[in-house]
């Protein structure tokens, strides 16, 4: 089993919407062909149908806020590159399919689901669904955007129940990319927070700062980088808080909390980011309640690491619909 405990999970940030998951990955059956091949043709299992970052979803009980996906047996998945996600406790076997007949499900729908993104309903599935469409949607950006192999540009095959895929040409096997990032809660002496808004982002939508780690970087190393050169801030203590799949299209998030010394001016680099600000606690509470601001969404690591510093759940603001979340 390698589904492990909801604090080792999430860390110090506790429930994060897309780190969840109670599916076993089963990654020892990715290379049992006959079991494979038994569990397709088993009705009992179930297919998640996704495409384009989407799956179909209901409301799981009228008025409750929450979502349940929609999961097909095989005999009416539609054609596409599949992949196992996991086998739950009681046997059940989960599947992926992803692909251009995937898309026309998906549009076609079912009667009484919607397409829902994991931007805007991560927090609204139940712990198992949550798990097996971050999985599914990972799995299936990469499979849509890397059809060939890099080496010599033949077509590649999927292999190990989608977990890879090999080039029928050279032999090469080739991985799921990954992209580390890192997101920082930044606070001063004053234990102020540092929130900015990326010059694409609407006039009232900030959020903490974020960045791409880069090829020989330390994570650690990244964070004072990055905020350097979108604020001009300084930091000295560097604390790993958690982490979280973010597949759009393949980001791992890896949050962080670095303290910055007093005293130091705000520049922005006035090519990513439009503004930046140190923010109380009252300070924030009030420009959101008054739709002065808007923060990310509740299935970001960024709302977790707000809220971690405020000390309780946030309202979204009343800002225009939130740009790209990290």
């Amino acid at each position: 089993m390698d589904v492990v405990a909801s604090e080792q999970q999430h860390g110090r940030l506790g429930r994060l919407a897309l780190s969840r998951g109670t599916v076993d990955r089963a990654t020892e059956r990715r290379s049992d062909t006959a079991w494979l091949d038994r569990a397709w043709a088993d009705p009992g299992t179930r297919v998640l149908v996704v495409h384009d970052g989407r799956a179909l979803a209901r409301e799981s009980k009228p008025g409750s806020g929450g979502l349940e996906l929609l999961f097909v047996p095989p005999g009416q998945a539609p054609e596409g590159t599949r992949f196992l996600l996991g086998v739950d406790d009681d046997g059940t076997a989960y599947f992926g399919v992803s692909g251009a007949d995937a898309g026309a499900t998906i549009r076609s729908g079912y009667k009484g689901f919607e397409p829902v993104g994991l931007r805007q309903a991560g927090a609204m599935l139940s712990d198992r669904d949550a798990g097996l469409l971050t999985h599914a949607v990972a799995l299936a950006n990469w499979h849509d955007s890397h059809t060939h192999c890099p080496r010599c540009g033949t077509p590649t095959v999927p292999a190990r129940a989608g977990h890879l895929t090999s080039c029928p040409n050279d032999g090469t096997e080739h991985f799921p990319r990954v992209d580390p990032a890192v997101i920082m809660l930044v606070t001063d002496p004053d234990d102020r927070c540092l929130l900015a808004r990326n010059a694409i982002w609407p006039q009232r939508r900030m959020s903490v700062l974020a960045g791409f780690v880069d090829p020989g970087e330390s994570a650690e190393h990244a964070v004072a980088r990055e905020v350097f050169e979108e604020t001009a801030i300084e930091i000295g203590r560097i604390e790993y808080l958690g982490s979280q799949p973010w597949p759009m299209p393949r980001s791992l998030m890896l949050g962080f909390r670095a303290v910055a010394a007093g005293g130091q001016r705000i520049t922005c680099d006035e090519t990513e980011i439009a503004e930046a600000r140190w923010f109380t606690r009252a300070e924030l509470r009030s420009a959101l309640d008054a739709g002065e601001l808007a923060i990310a969404p509740t299935s970001s690591i960024a709302r977790r690491l707000i809220e971690f510093w405020h000390g309780g759940e946030l309202p979204d603001g009343s800002g225009p619909p939130a740009a790209p979340a990290r």
